[in-house]
């Protein structure tokens, strides 16, 4: 398949793209994600035209995300890497991979964003991540550039190929960005264009991600990935012109993690959780405001007076009112009050049974989110559980995104860190090799600081294996437990053994812990082999020389 490098070729791809989105759904993918983000925040009348009305908001619908989010994000993510086939050498590398993978995931915040991903996600129907080198980043040393992240909202990520939702199938991805004309040119400009060029880039008043359409401040930027001979290459161009070249990014999956709240068959777009809501909501908001007027019409008492007696009535308190004739005439032909009747309570009755129904269907019942009194705690915990259990394949869908990205990171690393400064153990080292030639007088230290080639690592060729789950899979307190368990079931019998996996925060000076106990180990072995036989309580003669 040929591919299009050119800047109007490219932009009849997007527009191809974006063809396609306003195909979803009744409305088309754009005007539907705004409906989902204004009912998700609490603008459920946005552009109805009803000045006496009244407007109220009961916003279940908020809630009801929230937790659904809140119940995926409530573990930490935890992330292991090892090598499917095991030797010293790659599990030491898969060591120093983890720990860089930590201290990666930390300074990029990925965490806190795939959090706000997820929210995303949930809310629109699909989420991406997009991941680059910030080469301006500073790390303390003489190479530069750190890896970072950022969230794209679904409406700006086009699949080549929009009836499959797996990424590294995709002939090509378009992002898109909505740039300022006068950074826009200036990233043209250092990237080799004339200036005569560069002031081709003008602001295509576009209106589709939530910009006036007047604001002749902004340019649509295309992002265009695809891949070649093995590798992505990567280009980014406007309607008419290019603005930062193709060049080859030398990765061998594309730097984007996507993820979808439900998988929609032969579509790269997921449904979103706030589809089923919204009519509910409406029909409570709606039913709630005509029970508002109704109250503020008829909840007080209507006066009805002859005004052949009483001129002008006032509901003053103290003021006199003057009638014409004789006070003493019966009150009922001056003035009487009218009480309406009630609405039916069946109103407020299908309100509370449409949001009740509503948080059940959706896994979100009241003992989920608290609004029970802990009378049986263990019943609770129960339905709790249960009600999280439909939420499962969102978290599976959730680790996977995580892996995609922990993979994309790897790539990144090594295609562009280079050598950069990691600090290893003890343990690690050695076997790396890093201390075979290490004199034998002196004493090894606890960790090392190793200039580590990042483009020399063979990802493929260490077949990696990526899990991910709640970090209390291998938090330090379950590792210890395991570690206890396994001392006094007996397995363990070796001080060193024990020592071992006990996690390193734990232990003051671990290494060398563990080095004091294999040489005590050493020389008791060494003192058996020296003692005769005899002097340690045994006789070779006994049982016919057979020990």
């Amino acid at each position: 398949m040929e591919v299009k490098k050119k800047p109007e070729e490219i932009f009849r791809e997007y527009e191809r793209g974006v063809q396609y989105n306003q195909r979803i759904g009744e409305d088309g993918l754009y005007e539907a994600v705004e409906r989902y983000e204004n009912f998700y925040i609490g603008r459920h009348w946005e552009g109805v035209n009803a000045p006496e009305m009244e407007k109220p908001v009961l916003n279940f619908t908020h809630r009801v995300i929230s937790y659904l989010i809140s119940m995926l994000v409530a573990d930490d993510i935890g992330v292991n890497l090892t090598p499917f086939r095991k030797n010293s050498r790659r599990e030491a590398m898969c060591r120093v991979l983890s720990r860089e993978t930590e201290r990666v995931i930390e300074r990029s915040r990925l965490k806190t964003e795939a959090r706000e991903a997820l929210r995303g996600c949930a809310v629109d129907g699909d989420t991406a991540i997009y991941f680059y080198l910030d080469g301006d980043r500073k790390t303390g040393e003489a190479a530069r550039g750190e890896i970072a992240c950022e969230i794209v909202e679904n409406t700006k990520v086009l699949f080549g190929n929009p009836f499959e939702s797996r990424v590294e199938r995709q002939p090509y991805l378009l992002i898109v960005r909505r740039r300022l004309i006068e950074e826009a040119r200036r990233v043209a400009e250092e990237d080799g264009r004339s200036r005569e060029e560069a002031q081709r880039i003008r602001p295509d008043g576009e209106s589709r991600y939530g910009e006036d359409d007047q604001d002749d401040r902004l340019v649509t930027c295309i992002v265009k990935l695809w891949k070649e001979n093995g590798t992505v290459r990567w280009m980014e161009t406007c309607r008419e012109t290019v603005i930062q070249k193709e060049r080859d990014t030398g990765y061998r999956r594309y730097p984007v993690a996507w993820m979808s709240w439900e998988a929609v068959r032969s579509s790269y777009h997921g449904h979103s959780a706030m589809e089923g809501m919204i009519p509910n909501q409406i029909f409570v908001n709606k039913l709630w405001a005509m029970m508002m007027i109704q109250v503020k019409n008829m909840a007080f008492p209507k006066i009805f007076y002859n005004r052949s007696i009483i001129k002008k009535w006032t509901s003053r308190v103290g003021d006199a009112i003057g009638i014409e004739g004789s006070p003493d005439t019966d009150m009922r032909n001056i003035a009487q009050s009218l009480r309406a009747g009630d609405f039916s309570a069946q109103a407020m009755d299908l309100v509370e049974k449409t949001i009740s129904y509503t948080k059940d269907y959706m896994g979100a019942n009241d003992v989920a989110l608290g609004d029970v009194r802990p009378e049986n705690t263990s019943a609770i915990i129960a339905v709790q559980k249960a009600s999280s259990a439909p939420l499962e394949l969102q978290r599976l869908a959730y680790f996977q995104l995580m892996e995609d990205c922990v993979r994309i990171m790897l790539e990144i690393m090594r295609c562009d860190y280079g050598v950069r400064t990691v600090t290893v153990d003890q343990e690690t080292a050695q076997a790396l090799g890093l201390l075979d030639n290490w004199p034998p007088e002196m004493a090894a230290p606890d960790s090392l600081d190793l200039q580590l080639d990042f483009s020399g690592m063979d990802l493929e060729e260490m077949e990696l294996n990526v899990d991910v789950g709640t970090s209390s899979y291998w938090s330090e307190i379950t590792q210890q437990q395991s570690a206890d368990n396994l001392l006094k079931a007996g397995i363990l019998q070796d001080a060193s053994d024990y020592v071992e996996r006990i996690p390193d925060k734990w232990v003051k000076d671990k290494a060398g812990l563990l080095k004091k106990l294999k040489e005590r180990q050493q020389q008791l072995q060494t003192a058996r082999q020296q003692t005769p036989q005899d002097q340690l309580g045994l006789n070779p003669m006994e049982n016919g020389g057979m020990l």
